[in-house]
């Protein structure tokens, strides 16, 4: 009978209130006193059932519920005779119950659409060659698993073959689908927009990306704020207060009228909701911008914080070396100059952005002397660093792009110089310029000037030499993510007073790397535990730290600081030590969690103040007027409850200034790469 009753409720207040209206029919048109009282009389004890069951499943527990006080106000009125006004409070109580529930359900919309778009079934290849509908929950590691246009992707895996474009806005919060082909990674939730697509699963289940974010998510809703702990313990005291005042008023008044009034009026309702709103609200509205915010107690540390500590490598920077700059020279020495020449006379091939097909603007150079030209150069050095797990040489592989690697032979690294290697009976050396002049090979001054200006920018240098001439010299550097320049005087305007920077690296790189960013203190040279020092230290000193990092070595520094924030692309256990995800690894996003932390516990007090505000307004008017009745009493109290929903849905539409990403303005300009290959609109769209 219970379960039934609750499964009816929504159907009971429609049927509550015809009662009322009949009622009020009955006696101001057909002048009607016993068809007035009999409807209000069924009218309360039709819209009582429903909150008397839920009154008894609260005792059962032992507590004392807002249920509690209106089932006893509404029989204390309903004996005394006030029938139309215990009619007219239940009703007003049911209706606010639904209007709460239908407000509630429109914060959780963006948590549930993360479930909603959750793969239940995955295309996996079977040893014949055909593919196999099953249960996404049955896909193991190492399957391969096909999708079509319209499917979402059920893994986190690497495409083997096909081509499409994939909406990524399950992960990232951007709306512009991405290119994938063959080698492309590709995010389980993610919908291809058009193409088939063949997918190596390397994560499945609550392993995906995907996975993760539901359960971040999910388990964040269950932390409580301070705010909320302070509700919980209030309310526990509160409520059988009232109960007692109540009590005590009808025994010394003699009016058993006022104190039903009082319970009525003294109904924590708003008090007890507007926290877990506003607390819903803000992480619904991290979950859809891509920032993953691990529970209300995260969101009050952040919002208080006034350090930001950033790691640099992977963090403000890509964390992907990349060739800035290409100088080449004769095999005697001389520098060869073009049009995009710069400095002294080396030749500047361009950065990464403008172009991979060195080779041919190579080719559009004329060659002197008598050594190899400087096609067959590019080509020895590929072939080289291919052979090198380096970071330096995937940097190399990586800019000169798809052009034929030789075989080369005779191969032999020297650990912490360069490659030695031989081909077509060609010496080459790939390395420091220090190690090439260790093995006797001479720069010339043009080349030290070049050196000198590639480092003073902060480059890495690699120099290549071919049969003891050198005829390239490289400038790699990290760089850093678009945008964070201006993301960081945000964090300033938000309120953050100390930006610190920590690194691995040598301090004049991280110098010149943060010479513009505005940090207050850039330090380099450090080791993890070291970083773990500066931490503490900060903390020691009074500053509530936040920590922003990305990779194994910055888990001990997240787990540290106040708040920990990890980018969404790094190291797992950094994911996982961490308070705070970044989806993406979009900077971005980073000034958005924080001014949304702040907004949320602001929306939080602002609903303790409005609650607190309706009951003592309620509670004085009625000890000073006389026109307050439990009815109007019980009006206000709803609409008190429906404020504080009302208020914390605005966290829902809360953005900060910037855009996150840079597909809006780079899908602008696709036209003007139609015919170009696959990759080539990869870069631009990413």
């Amino acid at each position: 009978m219970q379960s039934f009753i609750l499964r009816h409720k929504p159907q009971l207040t429609i049927i509550s209130g015809a009662l009322i209206a009949a009622g009020l029919v009955a006696r101001f048109a057909l002048h009607s006193q016993p068809a007035y009282a009999a409807a209000f009389i069924a009218a309360s004890i039709i819209g009582v059932l429903p909150i008397l069951v839920q009154a008894v499943q609260a005792l059962r527990v032992r507590v004392m519920s807002i249920d509690v006080l209106v089932s006893i106000a509404v029989f204390g009125a309903f004996l005394i005779g006030s029938w139309d006004e215990s009619a007219i409070v239940t009703f007003l109580f049911l209706v606010g119950g639904q209007i709460e529930r239908y407000t509630l359900n429109q914060t959780r919309s963006a948590i549930n659409a993360l479930t909603d778009m959750a793969p239940q079934s995955a295309a996996v290849r079977r040893a014949d060659g055909t593919f196999e509908t099953v249960p996404v929950d049955d896909v193991r590691v190492g399957d391969i698993v096909k999708v079509t246009t319209g499917d979402r992707i059920p893994v986190d895996g690497t495409v083997i073959s096909g081509t499409g474009l994939v909406n990524e806005s399950a992960i990232t919060g951007e709306p512009i689908p991405v290119g994938k082909a063959a080698g492309s990674s590709a995010s389980a939730g993610t919908l291809l927009d058009d193409g088939m697509l063949t997918i190596r699963a390397d994560m499945v289940g609550e392993d995906t990306t995907f996975g993760r974010i539901i359960e971040l998510v999910e388990n964040a809703q269950d932390s409580k704020s301070k705010e909320e702990r302070f509700i919980d313990r209030f309310a526990a005291y509160y409520t059988p207060a009232v109960l007692i005042i109540a009590v005590i008023v009808g025994l010394v008044t003699h009016r058993v009228d006022l104190a039903i009034t009082m319970l009525v009026l003294g109904c924590p309702g708003a008090l007890v909701i507007g926290v877990p709103v506003s607390n819903m609200a803000g992480i619904g509205n991290g979950a859809r911008h891509g920032v993953l915010i691990k529970g209300s107690e995260v969101t009050h540390r952040l919002s208080s914080a006034d350090t930001f500590v950033f790691d640099k490598t992977g963090t403000i920077t890509v964390g992907v070396p990349q060739v800035t700059d290409v100088r080449r020279y004769d095999d005697d020495g001389t520098p060869v100059a073009n049009d995009t020449g710069n400095g002294a006379g080396g030749a500047h091939i361009g950065s990464f952005e403008e172009t991979k097909d060195v080779a041919v603007r190579d080719s559009s150079v004329p060659d002197a002397g008598s050594g190899p030209a400087h096609d067959d150069v590019v080509r020895y050095l590929v072939g080289v660093e291919s052979q090198s797990q380096h970071p330096l040489a995937k940097a190399i592989v990586r800019y000169f792009g798809d052009i034929p690697v030789p075989q080369v032979d005779q191969v032999s690294v020297v650990t912490g110089g360069g490659i030695s290697a031989v081909h077509d009976n060609h010496r080459i050396l790939v390395g420091s310029p220090r190690f090439l002049e260790a093995d006797g090979i001479a720069l010339t001054s043009s080349m030290r000037e070049d050196a000198s200006e590639l480092e003073m920018q902060g480059d890495s240098l690699v120099a290549v030499a071919v049969d003891g001439s050198i005829r390239l010299l490289l400038g790699i550097r990290d760089r850093l993510r678009p945008g964070v320049a201006e993301d960081i005087a945000r964090l300033r305007r938000l309120g953050a007073k100390t930006i610190v920077l920590l690194s691995g690296d040598n301090q004049r790189a991280v110098d010149l790397m943060t010479a513009k960013l505005g940090f207050d203190r850039a330090i380099g040279g450090l080791l993890p535990d070291e970083k773990a020092a500066v931490i503490s230290g900060l903390r020691d000193d009074g500053h509530r730290v936040v920590f922003v990092g990305d990779g194994i070595n910055d888990s001990p520094s997240l787990a540290l600081a106040d708040v920990g924030i990890a980018m969404g692309n790094g190291a797992d256990v950094a994911i996982d030590t961490s308070d705070v995800v970044l989806a993406d690894s979009d900077f971005s996003r980073l000034p958005h969690a924080y001014g949304l932390a702040k907004h949320t516990v602001r929306n939080m007090r602002e609903n303790i103040a409005i609650a607190v505000g309706t009951v003592a307004l309620l509670l004085s008017g009625l000890v000073l007027t006389t026109w307050l009745t439990m009815a109007v009493g019980m009006f206000v109290h709803e609409a008190s409850v429906l404020a504080v929903i009302l208020n914390g849905m605005r966290l829902l539409r809360y953005r900060t200034g910037r855009n996150h990403g840079t597909r809006h303005w780079n899908i602008r300009k696709l036209d003007a790469y139609q015919g170009q290959p696959q990759s080539v609109i990869d870069t631009v769209v990413a």
